[in-house]
């Protein structure tokens, strides 16, 4: 089955990495996860995966330092991710004004509803 799309998920709470593993994993996808920024950045260079979901506040690396990191990496660049935030809707007015960082291809707000996940991810990577 290797033509199965890899989905990263890299968030610090192993329930949230649990259940998001669980809706793409039910809806045909290949998961790997990381508890930490860095554990992702390296990860996504190493995995080279469809699609990243990303969480905004860890406490390790920010999911905004991890953002950079991704999208300012060739190897990782061309990735979307999907940012996942329990942070207010504000973080989209601070990527926007901050230049070191473009925005992701979707954001999702906790709780993260699953059929609109699914459908954001199959529109993102099929």
């Amino acid at each position: 089955m290797s033509d199965m799309k890899k989905i990263l998920v890299i968030d610090d709470e192993p329930d949230m990495v649990t259940w998001l593993t669980t809706i793409f994993e039910d809806n045909g996808y290949t998961t790997i996860s990381a508890g930490s920024g860095a554990e992702g950045f390296s990860k996504a260079k190493e995995e080279k995966p469809d699609l990243i979901t990303l969480d905004v506040s860890m406490d390790q690396e920010s999911g905004l330092k991890a953002l950079r990191n991704l999208q300012e990496t060739p190897d990782t660049a061309g990735i979307p991710i999907i940012m996942v935030t329990g942070v207010s809707p504000d973080i989209k007015r601070f990527i926007t004004r901050n230049k070191k960082v473009e925005m992701p291809a979707a954001f999702m707000e906790k709780p993260v509803d699953p059929e609109e996940l699914v459908k954001t991810a199959k529109g993102l990577i099929g």
